[in-house]
């Protein structure tokens, strides 16, 4: 009988097992070469290995080999319910890597997500003290804001989505997840999330950084980490650099583990201008935010990691004071306090069989506001009193959202198929369970290729702020309606060590939205309303490449170069009357980034960002330039920054004037235990 070859596929080169439960699905169908490496050359292999990082954070090692086979990688991605290999995902998730974070001048988390080209930040002020953040022409309270997997997002408002609790030196990476996505990330991510996933290491360090420089902004943290638990504090001010726009920022952060148990601690404090952050009429505003978060949780398997229990439980709360013109005090100054809370439980069980990886999970939590001016007004029996003042919690609302979770994922050689669907039930919107579905399909031809596409679905209900706000400038609506979204997305990428290419094209169907509008040319008050269908279509391209990994071009001293443009086209259908947008119209119609990392001299290096951009609605279209220095040894690094080196002023919202020319320097050590 002829003999036939069953498996003619490409072989993989096998380093060590990555300890996951979804470890064995990336070598389904593929022939699996182990070979051993003594210490001394283990050693000296490791020293030698190239590490890059590529758009959707996969991190590989070239490794010389005859067999042409493929190294696997070990960074996993929340592009489905269940973590998996980027490269094996049906979505592509955009990764702010370390090595982003490192070069990059910024000097927060909404300083590094302006540089993704999907994703549109509106600072109100410099330094990201109060940032509006929004994915693919959607709005700011349209997009969930996760601190390693567990949603922070307020229900008040997500003008204060931005307070993390973590600092730059604290982060891992950032996965950004553009379109709808309320089967994986919950009913916050309408129209897309933002997941930030924090350091954690076995190695025992200590470390400390300084910073300082114009408008009189001075800035130190510390960090220590010991055996798996990260502890780290910071302190930052400035005086702004605009009118009314100093800050003061606190915050303290931790995280653990140990064995199959997680668990993690923030606390962030701001105390700042206002400026006219919520009105042009009103120039001296002022706010206090507070947020408070906990939460725990575990990954529970078997021994051979067939079937897999995550519960998890989390908290956190909110504090905010708010004056319309600072120092005034009294609701008929429009002084207003609020508090809060969002708490809840998650289980999640993860199923591994030959028909491929299925999940299915619940989560429960509810959220609660008591405030001066927020909900329903309560019987004076129960007002609580706020501390340092004569006034009272007299209004109070909470509401209970369910959301049951159930997905399949097939993963194949060259094939990937998640589909899922999220029930969710809001005791606010009523109507019993509404069903969210999605489907994401990818397929690689190559190791180097892979093409996707996906149709996923969410809806979003008002917020505390939407439904309640009445003041001189705003007034929200009871009347409001739940936004519904339906995104379709398709795209491919190509990989490998010294080139990434992406391109992508998406079309959201977004109805009952959300915007605060002058109805007529006279209006005084920016009104609440559901102005009805938002239709976006978008186009976008990234360019990523490494000449050092070409032998060509190795001599030169640019050691990254990358390229991402965003196109968005929207058409607006309302039977209601609207002079003028406030958020929802106003989104970025043209969006270009480049970044350029080169060599100096030893270990003197710099990094330049360019970023150009058009705003609709009346905007101007500006070009900012920043730029950072560094010398980099291992035990510590010195650097200079540059924001806005130009110098011009430029608008992010409104007419609140963005910062000039800012030079800061800095100086970071480690050292280990």
């Amino acid at each position: 009988m002829k003999s036939k070859r069953f498996n003619n596929k490409q072989p993989l080169l096998f380093k060590h097992f990555a300890r996951k439960e979804w470890s064995l699905f990336a070598v389904l169908g593929k022939v699996v070469l182990i070979g051993t490496l003594s210490v001394a050359t283990a050693e000296h292999s490791l020293a030698k290995s190239t590490h890059t990082a590529t758009m959707e954070g996969e991190e590989s090692t070239s490794v010389d080999d005859d067999s042409g086979g493929v190294v696997l990688g070990e960074v996993e991605v929340n592009g489905s319910r269940v973590p998996m290999l980027s490269q094996l995902s049906a979505k592509a998730v955009t990764v702010i890597t370390r090595d982003d974070i490192q070069q990059s001048g910024a000097q927060s988390v909404s300083d590094l997500l302006k540089l993704t080209t999907g994703a549109d930040v509106r600072q109100r002020g410099g330094f990201g003290v109060q940032t509006d953040i929004s994915i693919d022409g959607g709005t700011f309270d349209q997009v969930a804001i996760l601190l390693n997997g567990i949603d922070i997002s307020s229900p008040q408002t997500g003008h204060n989505a931005a307070d993390f609790p973590v600092g730059i030196d604290d982060i891992e990476r950032i996965e950004v997840l553009q379109g709808a996505a309320a089967r994986i990330a919950g009913t916050n991510a309408f129209s897309g999330s933002i997941n930030i996933i924090t350091r954690q290491t076995d190695e025992k360090r200590v470390s400390a950084e300084a910073q300082g420089g114009s408008f009189g902004t001075l800035g130190a943290g510390a960090a220590i980490d010991l055996y798996r638990q990260h502890l780290s504090i910071g302190y930052d001010r400035s005086d702004g650099g605009t009118e009314n726009s100093d800050f003061k920022k606190r915050r303290v952060f931790y995280t653990g583990s140990i064995g199959k148990f997680r668990w993690q601690a923030g606390l962030i404090s701001k105390d700042y201008g206002a400026n006219t952050f919520y009105s042009a009429k009103f120039n001296n505003q002022y706010e206090e935010t507070r947020r408070l978060i906990l939460s725990a949780g575990a990954d529970i398997s078997d021994r051979n990691h067939i079937i897999t229990i995550s519960p998890a439980a989390y908290w956190h709360r909110d504090y905010d004071h708010f004056q319309l013109t600072r120092g005034e005090e009294g609701a008929e100054a429009g002084e207003n306090y609020h508090i809060t809370d969002v708490y809840g439980a998650s289980l999640n069980a993860t199923l591994n069989s030959s028909w491929g990886k299925t999940t299915a999970g619940i989560d429960i939590k509810g959220d609660r506001i008591i405030s001066t001016t927020y909900g329903e007004l309560q019987d004076s029996s129960k007002w609580k009193s706020i501390k340092g003042t004569g006034r009272h919690y007299n209004r109070k609302d909470h509401r209970t959202i369910a959301t049951i979770f159930a997905e399949h994922n097939i993963i194949l050689e060259k094939f990937t198929l998640s589909a899922g669907v999220m029930a969710n039930y809001n005791s606010a919107t009523g109507g019993g369970l509404r069903l969210y579905p999605g489907i994401d399909i990818a397929y690689r031809p190559t190791k180097e290729w892979k093409v996707y596409a996906s149709l996923n679905s969410a809806m979003r209900a008002p917020t505390y702020t939407d439904l309640y706000t009445n003041n001189k400038a705003q007034k929200g609506s009871l009347d409001l309606k739940p936004e519904k979204n339906i995104t379709g997305r398709i795209g491919g990428m190509m990989h490998n060590k010294a080139l990434t290419v992406k391109a992508e094209a998406f079309y959201s169907h977004a109805t009952n939205l959300i915007d605060w509008v002058y109805q007529t040319e006279e209006s005084q008050t920016y009104q609440a309303l559901n102005i009805g269908k938002i239709d976006n279509l978008g186009l976008s391209a990234d360019i990523e490449l490494r000449p050092q990994q070409i032998n060509a071009l190795h001599c030169l001293p640019i050691t990254l170069l990358k390229i991402g443009y965003a196109y968005i086209w929207q058409t607006h259908d309302t039977k209601q009357q609207i002079y003028k947008s406030l958020y929802a119209l106003e989104y970025l119609r043209h969006k270009l980034t480049i970044r350029a990392d080169h060599k100096i001299w030893r270990n003197l290096k710099a990094s330049w960002n360019l970023r150009w951009q058009e705003r609709m609605n009346g905007y101007k279209p500006y070009c900012k330039i920043d730029g950072k220095v560094m010398w980099e040894k291992p035990k510590y690094t010195l650097w200079v920054s540059a924001d806005n080196i130009t110098n011009h002023s430029y608008y992010d919202l409104g007419g609140v004037v963005q910062p000039g020319i800012c030079i800061l320097a800095g100086a970071r050590i480690q050292l280990a235990l």
